[in-house]
């Protein structure tokens, strides 16, 4: 299980990546593989802003359909296009190549307040 440090995590394990006011969002290598086989991503929220604790998404595996949740509020930038031909990159590459989405975050000081690696593997029982 891979808990990669200098991100934020979040309960519903989303994790996310700031670089100045845009972050990098995807689901954790454990939502991945409590998930098991992911076949399609859908976020139809490009261009909307939401509030924290929103749904931007759903990520359907082969046995059940999960929601996706803000860890912050903002606006969805950018949808990761290459999860429509190949979903599985989340389940290979959840912090790299299977990011989800980008969004412009209303307030970076929001990401602070989220779980590190530390309280994060904590959480899930690692």
């Amino acid at each position: 299980m891979n808990f990669p440090e200098g991100i934020k995590y979040t309960e519903e394990h989303e994790w996310i990546s700031l670089e100045g006011d845009v972050a990098t969002i995807g689901i954790t290598d454990f939502a991945q593989s409590e998930l098991g086989d992911i076949v399609f991503v859908e976020v139809e929220t490009v261009g909307e802003s939401l509030g924290k604790n929103e749904i931007f998404g759903t990520v359907e595996a082969v046995k059940t359909v999960s929601d996706l949740y803000l860890p912050v509020s903002g606006e969805v930038l950018e949808v990761n296009a290459r999860l429509a031909d190949e979903p599985e990159l989340i389940n290979n590459d959840p912090f790299g190549e299977g990011w989800i989405i980008k969004l412009k975050v209303d307030n970076a000081a929001d990401v602070d307040a989220l779980m590190d690696a530390d309280a994060y593997k904590e959480s899930v029982g690692h």
